[in-house]
């Protein structure tokens, strides 16, 4: 039983953003779980900065060693892997902007793909550390790209996602958003219901 959930959102439309309406979903259906429990980390609204290189430089000192500014800016990534550690699922609830994610949600995948930490290297290429995790993506978009080579976000995500050892991804698509109510309806709907189903076995 997994009953630790971490919803992470990152659409810029706030209450008008469809991923976030399926985020909503999501967390209603788990209220109606006593024995779940759920964080939920809105990225737009706590939006991180994009890293940079004194930022990066900061995680290769030893903690001990650290300045007073590279605890601060170290302190940033070691919060975000501890939340992810603490929890089982990681759901992330993903607009397409342009093809690809939010800038908001590369910012925090940057800051919780650290070598050593979350994965390292080795001999046979890179393994990841983080261990007994399941992810949801909850996949928003105002056009029907699932399955086409126009879809690089889905690969891209559970790339990211692999690396650091969460390979059981399940993904919720809703698609056709923009190609009129009718299709908007029908899309929202088979994504609430999927979302009905995944919440059940969790």
């Amino acid at each position: 039983m997994a009953n630790r959930i971490l919803l992470v959102t990152s659409s810029i439309l706030g209450e008008h953003g469809q991923s976030n309406a399926l985020a909503s979903h999501l967390r209603q259906r788990v209220d109606e779980r006593g024995e779940l429990s759920l964080t939920h980390r809105d990225l737009a609204v706590e939006s991180l900065p994009h890293l940079g290189l004194e930022e990066l430089s900061s995680w290769q000192v030893a903690a001990a060693e650290r300045s007073a500014e590279q605890q601060v800016l170290a302190q940033r990534s070691d919060e975000l892997i501890d939340e992810l550690n603490d929890h089982d699922v990681l759901v992330l609830a993903v607009p397409m902007y342009n093809f690809g994610i939010p800038s908001q949600l590369k910012a925090w995948f940057d800051r919780v793909m650290r070598a050593g930490v979350t994965f390292r290297y080795t001999e046979q290429g890179p393994v990841g550390l983080v261990k007994g995790k399941r992810a949801v993506i909850l996949a928003a978009r105002g056009g029907e790209y699932a399955g086409t080579e126009l879809d690089t976000q889905t690969p891209h995500l559970k790339a990211m996602l692999g690396m650091i050892g969460i390979s059981d991804v399940s993904v919720v698509y809703a698609e056709g958003l923009a190609m009129g109510e009718g299709r908007r309806d029908a899309a929202l709907k088979e994504a609430r219901q999927a979302i009905d189903g995944l919440v059940a076995k969790l």
